[in-house]
């Protein structure tokens, strides 16, 4: 690996500022006569941290602003395409530098001057997810870690414009973050730092299919983000029709691996179900699920699924009915399990993952537009 302050000038001026750490701009800062210390001032004013822009050019040496600008790009993608739901439920769909697309969701928290970001980690997905979208494009690479930065930042300013602030960030979007778990850590790292992003390692979670070494990997990076785990049934058999992984890491073994990460980090583990119709939704499984999380200090986050079409397998899967919904919760909660049911959120937009990219796809060549009142629903059904 070659160290940041040994790296070639010539090859990190390749590269946009969100795509460099604080110590490589250093670094390559040094190599044009500049005082290193002018790093972090740069990417702050990037970051738009602290909830304003910080200004810094009036601190800074004469020249540098010019030749940053002729070295670098300030962007590590372009915007092709936004989609703003009735209930300000915001979907960008960004067109990297290789013209491949990759999708970010900005939802509006309950309280009105918060929201939460959603950012996806890879381009398409290797997961086969019967019921996901991303995965019926399939997995094309990994997402570089200031493309990955380059998501926060736009969703942090499409916050600002709608009169809130981004207060979390997920890793929920397109990809498995467990499988780009380098360029995931890297990106967290910038975006939580109090000294660049300044987000917070707390406002951070990371969700898995159930990647047990990647879950290992995580808590040995010990970085205190939060854990989310897409479990979506409490045996075996069901989880494997559902998710390919499970045949290779069983509830028990991904449970496991939660526990030990939250005995670590001290961070309660979220465990993600999205109810499908007449799949893993009936009483019994909900005791099952109760069952399997009693003597756990975890939390359930329920979601009722949002239609994408025919599956890869060719099935068609449908959401639960409320009443099926509100019995499947209720019973979790008369046996201990502590749950909520997560709300819906952009309802007239295509925000489930991957919906919004596989239309556009199949629409062709996209210029940067604004797009609403298009079907389906929310991101997070991963």
């Amino acid at each position: 690996m070659v160290r940041a302050d040994t790296m070639p000038a010539s090859l990190i001026a390749k590269r946009s500022l969100p795509d460099l750490t604080a110590e490589e701009l250093a670094a390559w800062m040094v190599s044009h006569g500049y005082n290193a210390a002018h790093a972090p001032r740069v990417l702050r004013e990037l970051y738009e941290a602290n909830g304003e822009r910080s200004h810094p050019d009036a601190r800074m040496p004469a020249g540098l602003k010019e030749l940053l600008s002729a070295t670098f790009s300030k962007e590590a993608a372009s915007l092709a395409m936004r989609q703003v739901a009735g209930d300000g439920t915001g979907k960008l769909l960004l067109r990297l530098g290789d013209g491949r697309t990759v999708e970010s969701v900005l939802m509006p928290d309950y309280h009105p001057a918060r929201a939460a970001g959603c950012v996806s980690s890879q381009v398409g997905c290797a997961m086969g997810c019967d019921f996901c979208a991303t995965t019926q494009t399939g997995f094309e690479r990994n997402l570089t870690a200031g493309e990955i930065v380059e998501q926060f930042i736009r969703l942090r300013r499409e916050a600002r414009t709608a009169g809130r602030t981004l207060r979390t960030v997920v890793f929920m979007g397109m990809g498995e973050p467990m499988l780009n778990l380098r360029n995931v850590l890297a990106a967290v790292k910038r975006i939580a730092d109090p000294a660049l992003g300044a987000l917070g390692w707390r406002q951070v979670t990371i969700s898995t299919v159930g990647i047990v070494p990647g879950i290992e990997e995580l808590r040995e990076a010990d970085l205190g983000v939060q854990l989310a785990i897409s479990l979506h049934a409490p045996d075996d058999e069901t989880r494997a029709d559902l998710l390919p992984m499970g045949k290779r890491f069983d509830v028990q073994d991904v449970m496991a691996a939660a526990d030990r990460y939250q005995a670590s980090s001290g961070r309660i583990t979220t465990i993600q179900y999205c109810l499908l119709a007449g799949v893993n939704d009936s009483l019994a499984q909900a005791r099952d699920l109760s069952r399997l999380l009693h003597g756990r200090d975890m939390h359930v986050n329920l979601l009722r699924y949002n239609p994408t079409g025919l599956s890869l397998r060719g099935r068609t899967y449908a959401p639960s009915s409320m009443e099926k919904t509100d019995a499947f919760l209720a019973e979790l909660r008369a046996h201990g399990a502590v749950a909520h049911l997560r709300r819906a959120r952009g309802p007239d937009i295509d925000a489930a993952c991957g919906q919004l990219r596989k239309r556009a796809a199949a629409g062709g060549e996209l210029g940067e537009r604004e797009s609403v009142s298009l079907p389906s629903s929310k991101c997070g059904t991963k």
